[in-house]
């Protein structure tokens, strides 16, 4: 007890604990408040992250829409199916669409548009009844809502300073899945009252977010940035997207991983319910585990990595998802299953915010809502493509196969990036 007792203490240790980091001289250790970083995410970013969290805590007619298929229009299954595969085509399509739009029109005011159309359009929604008429809707829809997203990337993108960047992305996700952590419970208990709720809560919540942007006293830095713009335009010119070779091949490395990422709402429920017998309930709580480590942990895993060279941290992301979905080959039992999904989140909490930030970099500042809506693209593609062609590969070729070739797609982005550290 002498020996700890005659540890010298700093002089100034009562200045230290006023600061949100500790560094401690015993044993040389050094503690830090792991949410610390958020102290320096500008005001704009809180507020686009509080309109996401409005919006996404009222996300339940896309959860139920091929539920709400078959039990109100009384279509087959496989029909019901379509209505998601129509939503992810508009989405596919509206993508690089709607990037040059924000980049014309800026991102705040497509933001606005877009929560605005799609709130209207889903309160309208709910009076069809004709199928066809629905199908057409859903990708419209797809279109009207889905431009949102280009927008607020490119918005992040341009608020923060490239140091803070991947934190200011994981708290923009954070929002996003605390959302999405409310919206699918309160739209499963509307359904058992009236499905056509889900459809009057989802278009107001979209409303209200579009409101909050609308009337909320944003830190206003247009004026400067267009000045800046304006300034530089006769010695930046555009250039085609598909002229940037690296942003190409980061898509093209990036594609496989999402496709297995998407497991998660494909063939991952189909293997645990169908053919480990578990119940629909079991998945809810396993799946829960997923939303549970994004909340707590993405934020100050991403302000601990943000110094990382990218294609360390797009290497690491790539293949703990790869990995994370390809042991679920050896699982049968719960346990496994759980180490399963807390791998393939950790590989989701890292490669996905340094995705955005890497994008960000390489893209020029002028033509940056363009670059993110080529890639939200990606994942727009991986969305219609994953979860079809794993249930595919589950139904016809078995479990095993099907999560070895999850660890090969994992395998194969994880390569590509790593190749990112000689370009």
């Amino acid at each position: 007890m002498l020996i700890f007792l005659s540890i010298n203490i700093p002089q100034d240790y009562n200045r230290t604990l006023k600061t949100t980091s500790y560094n401690s001289s015993l044993l040389g250790l050094k503690f830090k408040n792991p949410y610390s970083g958020l102290r320096n995410i500008p005001k704009n970013i809180w507020v686009l992250s509080a309109a996401t969290l409005i919006n996404r805590a009222g996300t339940m007619v896309l959860p139920f829409i091929a539920l709400y298929a078959r039990q109100e229009i009384k279509v087959s299954t496989g029909d019901a199916g379509l209505v998601l595969a129509f939503y992810g085509i508009g989405a596919f399509i509206s993508s690089p669409f709607s990037g040059k739009l924000s980049d014309k029109l800026g991102n705040l005011r497509l933001m606005k548009i877009s929560l605005f159309t799609s709130g209207l359009f889903l309160i309208a929604y709910s009076f069809v009844s004709s199928f066809i008429l629905f199908l057409i809707l859903s990708f419209f829809w797809a279109v009207l809502s889905e431009a949102f997203r280009p927008a607020s990337l490119s918005f992040i993108s341009n608020e923060v300073s490239p140091d803070r960047r991947k934190t200011a992305f994981a708290l923009n996700r954070l929002a996003i899945n605390l959302g999405m952590s409310i919206g699918p419970v309160i739209g499963g208990l509307l359904s058992s009252i009236n499905f056509s709720l889900l459809f009057y809560v989802d278009g107001i919540t979209s409303i209200g977010a579009g409101i909050f942007i609308l009337f909320f006293p944003w830190q206003n830095h247009e004026k400067d940035k267009k000045l800046i713009d304006e300034t530089h335009s006769k010695s930046i010119k555009k250039e085609s997207v598909f002229r940037n070779k690296k942003f190409i091949y980061f898509m093209l490395a990036l594609i496989p991983v999402e496709m297995v990422f998407f497991q998660h709402i494909g063939a991952m429920p189909l293997f645990i319910v169908n053919e480990l017998g578990f119940s629909n309930a079991t998945f809810g709580i396993l799946i829960a585990i997923n939303t549970v480590l994004i909340i707590f942990i993405e934020v100050p895993l991403n302000e601990s990595m943000r110094f990382w060279e990218d294609w360390k941290s797009l290497t690491l992301g790539a293949l703990l998802a790869g990995v994370g979905f390809g042991i679920m080959a050896f699982t049968e039992t719960l346990s496994p299953i759980i180490i399963t999904i807390v791998i393939w989140t950790f590989g989701e909490m890292i490669l996905f915010p340094a995705s955005g930030d890497f994008v960000a970099k390489i893209s020029p500042r002028k033509q940056r809502g363009e670059y993110m809506g080529y890639f939200q693209m990606s994942f727009s593609f991986a969305f219609m493509v994953g979860p079809w062609l794993g249930a595919e590969v589950l139904e016809h070729f078995g479990s095993f196969n099907l999560w070895m070739g999850c660890l090969a797609f994992g395998l194969i982005s994880t390569l590509m990036m790593w190749r990112l550290k000689g370009k």
